[in-house]
C-alpha cells in the first residue's frame, strides 16, 4: 500500500505541473490548480511517510529501466519520517499557497507552480531513491527547480543574480556529491546504497565522507557555501520561499543521516571541522539576521543560523561513530532532528506570514512594517510564535530543541579524543553566543513589528490577511510550534522509531526517562518536561498576578494615562523613538569584527545651500555598514580573478589569423617532442 500510495501523489503532483506549463496563470482555476494538486500529494506522501515508519522496510525494484544498473525505492523508517515532516509541512504550505495566488497579479505566467510542485516532488524522490543514480537525478531535479523558484519573478531586481547564485552553488554542492558517491560505487562495484556498508576503511572512503558533508553542506548553508541562502530565499514568490526554506531544505540533513548509517565510522578530523563549522555557521547567522533592514533578509539568514545548530549536533554524532560511542551519536542524532523539526516548522510559519505582510503593504522593510500586529492579526500571531520557536523560548518547541542541543554538547566528557573534546567545547560556547543573538534577533521582531506602534499613518491592508485557506494553514503552523513541544514526547517516539536504520532504538529510547519527562539519552544527566511547561507556566503567571493584585490592595484596577514611554524620554516624538535600525546599532558594534562593521559620517547640506558652505545648517547622518566576510574575502577575490581570464580567453578568441596558424604550429610541435621522447 505504501508504494501505490507514494507513486500517486507523484502523478498528481505531475498533472498540476502539467496544468501550469500549458494553462499559466491566467485564469483563476488554472492558477489555483498546481496548488490544490500539491495539497493532494502532499497529504498522500504524509500519509506514506507515517506507514514507512510504522511498517517494516519494502524495496520496490526499478530494474534497468532508467538506464544505468539497477535502480530501486526504498522504504524505511529514516525515509519515512523525513517524509512525514516535510509532507506534512508542504500540505500546510501549499493550503497558504492557494490563498496567496488567489489574488490576481501575484504569480503570472507560466512555472512558478510546475517548479513548486518540481521541488515537492525532488524532494520526495531523494528520500526514498536506494541508489545512487536515482539519488541524484532527482538531486539535480531540485536544484533546476530551485534555480527557477529563485529567478521566476523577472520584475524583482535580484532575481537574475539570485537565481544564478542559486545554481552555481547547488551544481558545486551536487559535484561534490557525485564525486563522493562514485568514490565509494568504484570501492564497493554497485550504485545501490545496502551494498555499501561493507566498503573498507581508508582514505578513499574518509575523502567520499568529506565530499558528502560539502554536497550536503552546500544545500543546508554550512560555511562558507551560505552565500546562496540570503539572496535566494526573498527572490522566491511568496509562501513558496517557506517550501524551500523549511521543507526542500530538509532533504541535506536527510542524506547526512542516511550516510552516516551506510559508511558507518567517519574520520576524527571530520567530525571536528563539522563541529567547529556548524558552530561558526550559526554565529554568523544569527549576527547578520539581526542587522538586516529587510524582514526577508532577517529570516534568511536565521536559516544559516539554525543550519548552524543542526550541524553542530550532526558533528555530536560523527564524534560518537568516530569513537565507537553509540550513546554519543544517538544524542547527537536526536537533538539535531529535534532542531531540524523546530526549525522547520518555525521557518515555514515567518517566511508564510511574511508574505502575506509583503503582499499586502508593497514592502518587507522593517520599518515600514511596524505595528502590523495591529492590522494582521492572524499573520502577525503565526510571525509572533514562529520568532519565539527560533528564539528557543518556552513553551515552544524550539525550547526543547536548542535544550537538547546544548545537552549533547555537554556530553563531551564521554569522548576519549582531545581534538573532540576541544572541538565540542568550543562549540558549545558559540552556540550559547549564537541562542543569545538570536534572543535579541526575535524580541526585536516580535517587539517592533507585532508588538510595537505603527511608525506612520495606519492604512488598510488591501487584503484579508490571508484568507480562508491561508489562515487555516498559519494557524496550523502556529499551534504546531506550541503542540508539538506539549507532545514532545511521543515525537521523541516518533523520531526513535525513525532513527532505527542509522542508531538502535534502544539508545534513542533512553531519551524518554518516563512517559512525560526527557533527558538526553544519558539517563539521570538532566531532566526536562516541556509537557509540564503548559501547566506550571499559566499557573506561575496566575500565582504572580493575584500576588500583585493582593499587594497593591487592588490598585491594578485603576487606570492610569501616561506619556508613551520612547527611547526612554517621553519627550521624544515618535520619529526619533526606536527604529529596527537602531535597535540592532548596539550589536553592530559588540560583533564589529564579525560583521565587518564600518563607520562612515555623511553630511547633507540644507536645502538652497551647497556642501562646505559656511555656517551649513545641513543634516549629519552616521551610517554604520556590515560586511559579510565570506563574501568579502572569498567570492569577491574569486570573482575577480574569473573575470579576469575571461578577458584573457576573450582577447585570444579575437585575436589574427596569422597569430592562430603559430599557436597550432607550437602545440604541434610540443606534440611531437613528447612522442618522441615517450618512444
Amino acid at each position: 500500500m505504501t508504494a501505490p500510495l507514494f507513486l500517486a501523489a507523484l502523478v498528481v503532483l505531475a498533472l498540476g505541473a502539467a496544468l501550469d506549463l500549458v494553462v499559466g496563470a491566467g485564469r483563476r482555476w488554472a492558477r489555483l490548480g498546481p496548488y490544490l494538486a500539491a495539497v493532494v500529494g502532499s497529504g498522500a506522501l504524509t500519509a506514506a511517510g507515517v506507514r514507512m515508519v510504522l511498517r517494516p522496510p519494502a524495496v520496490v525494484r526499478l530494474g534497468s529501466s532508467l538506464g544505468v544498473g539497477e535502480s530501486l525505492l526504498r522504504f524505511d523508517a529514516l525515509s519515512g519520517m523525513f517524509l512525514t515532516l516535510v509532507g506534512a509541512l508542504a500540505l500546510v504550505v501549499s493550503a497558504t499557497l492557494v490563498s496567496w495566488v488567489d489574488r490576481p497579479g501575484r504569480v503570472a505566467g507560466h512555472g512558478t507552480g510546475a517548479g513548486y510542485l518540481l521541488m515537492l516532488g525532488a524532494v520526495a524522490v531523494v528520500l526514498v531513491a536506494g541508489d545512487a543514480f536515482t539519488f541524484l537525478f532527482a538531486w539535480e531535479a531540485l536544484t533546476v527547480s530551485f534555480y527557477v523558484l529563485a529567478g521566476v519573478r523577472r520584475e524583482a531586481r535580484s532575481g537574475p543574480r539570485a537565481s544564478w547564485l542559486t545554481l552555481g552553488i547547488g551544481k558545486l554542492g551536487g559535484a561534490a556529491l557525485l564525486f563522493g558517491l562514485l568514490l565509494v560505487a568504484a570501492t564497493a562495484h554497485s550504485l545501490v546504497f545496502a551494498t555499501w556498508s561493507h566498503v573498507p576503511g581508508g582514505a578513499a572512503r574518509d575523502a567520499a565522507f568529506a565530499l558528502l558533508v560539502v554536497g550536503f553542506g552546500a544545500k543546508a548553508g554550512l560555511v562558507p557555501l551560505q552565500a546562496w541562502l540570503p539572496v535566494g530565499y526573498p527572490a522566491a514568490p511568496g509562501p513558496v520561499r517557506a517550501a524551500m526554506a523549511g521543507v526542500a531544505v530538509n532533504v541535506a540533513f536527510y542524506g547526512l543521516w542516511r550516510f552516516l548509517g551506510v559508511l558507518g565510522r567517519p574520520p576524527i578530523w571530520l567530525a571536528a571541522a563539522v563541529l567547529v563549522l556548524g558552530a561558526v555557521t550559526g554565529l554568523l547567522g544569527i549576527a547578520f539576521a539581526a542587522v538586516q533592514s529587510g524582514l526577508n533578509r532577517v529570516v534568511a539568514y536565521s536559516s544559516i543560523e539554525n543550519a548552524g545548530l543542526i550541524l553542530v549536533g550532526y558533528g555530536v554524532a560523527l564524534a560518537g561513530a568516530a569513537t565507537h560511542h553509540v550513546g554519543v551519536v544517538g544524542v547527537g542524532l536526536v537533538a539535531a532532528s529535534l532542531q531540524i523539526l523546530a526549525h522547520s516548522v518555525a521557518k515555514c510559519s515567518l517566511f508564510s506570514s511574511s508574505a502575506f505582510f509583503e503582499s499586502d503593504f508593497g514592502t518587507d522593510e522593517l520599518e515600514s512594517l511596524r505595528g502590523l500586529g495591529r492590522r494582521q492579526r492572524w499573520s502577525a500571531t503565526t510571525f509572533g510564535i514562529g520568532s519565539m520557536t527560533l528564539a528557543g523560548l518556552p513553551p515552544t518547541i524550539g525550547f526543547v530543541s536548542e535544550w537538547f542541543i546544548l545537552e549533547a554538547l555537554l556530553q563531551e566528557f564521554r569522548v576519549h579524543v582531545l581534538v573532540l573534546r576541544l572541538s565540542m567545547a568550543f562549540a558549545g560556547a558559540l552556540v550559547a553566543l549564537t541562542v543569545g543573538v538570536a534572543l535579541l534577533c526575535f524580541v526585536r521582531l516580535v517587539g517592533l513589528l507585532v508588538l510595537g506602534r505603527p511608525s506612520r499613518r495606519e492604512v488598510a491592508p488591501v487584503a484579508l490577511d490571508g484568507g480562508v485557506a491561508g489562515r487555516a494553514g498559519l494557524f496550523v503552523l502556529a499551534l504546531s510550534c506550541l503542540g508539538l513541544s506539549a507532545a514532545a514526547p511521543w515525537v521523541l517516539r516518533f523520531i526513535s522509531d525513525g532513527l532505527a536504520p542509522v542508531v538502535p532504538q534502544a539508545t534513542t529510547a533512553g531519551a524518554l526517562k518516563s512517559p512525560w519527562v526527557l533527558q538526553p539519552v544519558f539517563a539521570n544527566f538532566s531532566i526536562l518536561s516541556p509537557s509540564w511547561l503548559f501547566v506550571t507556566l499559566p499557573v506561575g503567571v496566575v500565582a504572580v498576578a493575584l500576588l500583585a493584585l493582593a499587594l497593591s490592595g487592588g490598585g491594578l484596577w485603576r487606570i492610569r494615562r501616561v506619556p508613551a514611554w520612547r527611547s526612554a524620554s517621553p519627550a521624544v516624538s515618535p520619529p526619533d523613538s526606536y527604529s529596527p535600525f537602531g535597535f540592532a546599532n548596539a550589536l553592530r558594534h559588540v560583533l564589529a569584527n564579525v560583521l565587518g562593521s564600518k563607520r562612515s559620517l555623511v553630511r547633507t547640506p540644507a536645502a538652497g545651500e551647497h556642501e562646505g558652505a559656511e555656517g551649513d545648517r545641513g543634516h549629519v547622518e552616521v551610517r554604520t555598514d556590515v560586511v559579510e566576510p565570506v563574501e568579502a574575502y572569498l567570492y569577491r577575490p574569486a570573482r575577480a580573478a574569473w573575470l579576469r581570464l575571461a578577458r584573457i580567453a576573450t582577447r585570444l578568441q579575437s585575436g589574427r589569423l596569422d597569430a592562430y596558424v603559430g599557436y597550432m604550429l607550437v602545440a604541434l610541435l610540443v606534440l611531437l617532442a613528447i612522442v618522441a621522447g615517450m618512444s
